[in-house]
């Protein structure tokens, strides 16, 4: 028997902003590096022994959760 736990991520190689302090009258720089990279993650956990299975996608979306569902499966065959 088997019992998973899922989620997914997505994580971006920047930080946002929210506020800081700096001298009356003057404007903070911030420097950009002119893109925004990011990651999603889709993890799984079997609660019964602790198997962890992850994989990297380029989006959270319904294709790349199909894959990761595929790779899920195949990690455990004849246990559907």
């Amino acid at each position: 028997m088997i019992l998973l736990y899922e989620d997914e991520s997505r994580i971006h190689a920047y930080q946002a902003l929210r506020s800081t302090w700096f001298q009356k009258g003057k404007q903070k720089q911030v420097p950009t590096f002119g893109h925004h990279a990011a990651v999603s993650l889709f993890g799984a956990v079997n609660v019964l022994n602790g198997d962890f299975l992850c994989q990297v996608a380029d989006s959270c979306k319904a294709p790349a959760f199909h894959s990761f569902m595929k790779y899920v499966l195949d990690y455990y065959p004849n246990k559907v």
